[in-house]
């Protein structure tokens, strides 16, 4: 997608990539130094570095990459599932599983265990929730080992996730 600004001349001298944070918000201050450094940044028609200072008149256009859709392929994981029904999966994550496929994670994650095993059981969890992390109502940290709870009807999705907003789900040993 392809940005272009030009700098009014009420602009006070700053640097070019605060100016893009302040200008572009939904693209962090990071993602748009990497951007320059790919050459995706250009003031007033050539490649620039984010300290560049701009000036009143200076054409800046940027051009972010599409991102690409998330696949989610169901991975054999071992799980250790705790207890499991028709609206619900229970299981303890151990640590160093990571829950979310990232970057640098894309396999082996706890969703790509739950997708495949939610597959093998004609399980619709996959398409409970979110897209990106279907079923799923909460987290733990890689290193973190837990109870997790996962959602495996829409109903159970959407009373699970309104105990954890409002704090009032009961934990117990």
């Amino acid at each position: 997608m392809l940005t272009e600004f030009v700098v009014t001349a009420g602009e006070q001298p700053k640097r070019l990539d605060v100016f893009l944070v302040n200008r572009e918000p939904r693209v962090s201050r990071s993602a748009l130094q990497r951007l320059m450094t790919q050459g995706r940044v250009r003031l007033n028609g050539r490649p620039v570095k984010p300290s560049r200072k701009i000036k009143p008149g200076d054409q800046i256009v940027f051009d972010t990459p599409q991102a690409s859709p998330l696949t989610l392929n169901g991975e054999p994981v071992p799980l250790e599932i705790l207890f499991e029904d028709e609206h619900l999966l229970v299981l303890n994550k151990p640590a160093g599983l990571v829950v979310h496929p990232a970057s640098g994670h894309w396999s082996g994650t706890l969703l790509n265990a739950l997708l495949h095993h939610c597959e093998r059981a004609g399980g619709a969890a996959a398409s409970i929730g979110r897209k990106d992390r279907p079923g799923l109502v909460h987290r733990l940290d890689k290193d973190t080992t837990g109870v997790m709870v996962i959602a495996k009807t829409a109903a159970a999705h959407r009373g699970l996730a309104a105990q954890f907003e409002h704090h009032t789900i009961a934990r117990r040993l």
